[in-house]
């Protein structure tokens, strides 16, 4: 598949790059390319930057904050963000509420949503995975009974990633508990904010809090925060998840991290030399680098394919397989170049980096990055859909 960007492609992409090489302030791009995740206000001070151009949510309409970007100039716009070290908009608001209340929202809905997701005024989490239930949504036992104008809600959720600095979740909740698995759950709109609410910390192996549980005890939810119709919630979460699996491909941050091993292995020596002298290493990255390039083509090949049999979840899920793959691998490259040094530092205190050595990042996000064999769908429930969608 020809890659050859048109002109009108290259000079989209030389606009997006005088923009973030002007607009990007130093001190965010310089801890995010020593591999530090980005702080809350990182992304909010740059996704309300990226939004004067309406290139926090490029894919939306015009009316509610986009750009209406085709889906090349949106690869084009998320390659040069990962190549810059800049943060991502926030994935919850744009890439995974946005397109479902575009798709499923009321007109009142998407009024008061959307700008406000689009310019980070509202930082929704996600309320999908529950004790007990793995990746097998279907089978969440969070309840939701109608009481006149609201929902009272009652359950728990876990793994919520960033509750503790969200302001309001989407969550999946059974709202007929007599019907068939699938059917009966519905997708429902709720301010975290709302009494009954508890949010408690998860720390994870990096030593970091991105996780959380959260319980709801009788929360009353207004009616009209249910998003689509009662008890075809299951539709919202395909839509959302079909979404979701597209980008964790991640093609660009794959590059960018390729990148900065290779300088980190030209700048570190070992007997006197540097560790890029060595054929090996240069083979294995040469390696990482094509395999790389064959997830780029596929990804291309998924998102302009005018051929609706590409657009199965099969397709997506083979994007998420070997992305997050191809994350893991070069997460571990950068951890070995970098040596014992790796695992110099201290623990994370919040608004810390988290690091007393420019090293310490690389253990931190080596730990985080095994996670990506499970969130968005475990890599055995993809290779299930591969199974059935693909293999036949």
């Amino acid at each position: 598949m020809n890659l050859d960007l048109t002109a009108r492609q290259a000079e989209f992409r030389d606009e997006v790059r005088r923009f973030v090489h002007e607009r990007l302030p130093a001190d965010i791009q310089a801890r995010l390319r020593l591999g530090h995740p980005p702080r809350k206000q990182d992304t909010v001070t740059w996704q309300r930057i990226l939004n004067e151009k309406g290139w926090a949510a490029p894919h939306w309409p015009r009316e509610y904050g986009g750009a209406e970007l085709g889906q090349a100039e949106r690869l084009i716009l998320l390659d040069e963000l990962f190549r810059a070290s800049a943060p991502l908009p926030q994935v919850f608001n744009v890439g995974m509420l946005g397109p479902v209340l575009l798709k499923f929202g009321t007109d009142a809905q998407k009024r008061h949503f959307l700008p406000k997701l689009a310019n980070l005024d509202l930082w929704f989490c996600q309320g999908f995975s529950e004790p007990g239930s793995g990746s097998d949504l279907a089978s969440l036992r969070t309840s939701a009974r109608r009481e006149a104008a609201h929902y009272i809600v009652n359950g728990q959720k876990i793994w919520t990633t960033t509750a503790h600095l969200a302001d309001w979740v989407f969550a999946l909740v059974r709202t007929d508990a007599a019907a068939k698995k699938q059917q009966g759950i519905s997708f429902l709109l709720i301010d975290l904010r709302t009494p009954g609410i508890t949010i408690r910390p998860i720390t994870s192996i990096d030593g970091q809090h991105h996780l959380n549980e959260v319980f709801f005890d009788e929360v009353r939810v207004p009616v009209e925060n249910l998003v689509g119709e009662e008890g075809r919630g299951w539709d919202c979460a395909k839509y959302l998840l079909m979404n979701e699996r597209t980008g964790i491909a991640n093609v660009g941050l794959c590059r960018e991290r390729l990148g900065y091993a290779r300088e980190l292995a030209g700048r570190l020596t070992e007997a006197g030399r540097p560790l890029l002298d060595s054929p090996k290493l240069r083979g294995e990255m040469a390696m990482l680098d094509a395999e790389i390039r064959a997830l780029e083509i596929t990804n291309w090949r998924f998102l302009l394919s005018s051929d609706t049999a590409q657009k199965t979840p099969g397709f997506a899920s083979v994007l998420k397989l070997k992305g997050t793959e191809l994350q893991q691998d070069i997460a571990q490259l950068l951890q070995r170049i970098a040596g014992p040094s790796a695992m110099e530092r201290r623990p994370h205190d919040g608004d810390s980096d988290g690091a007393a050595h420019w090293a310490g990042p690389l253990a931190m996000r080596y730990f985080y990055s095994r996670a990506a064999s499970i969130y968005g769908g475990t890599s055995e429930v993809q290779k299930d859909i591969l199974a059935k969608t693909i293999l036949g």
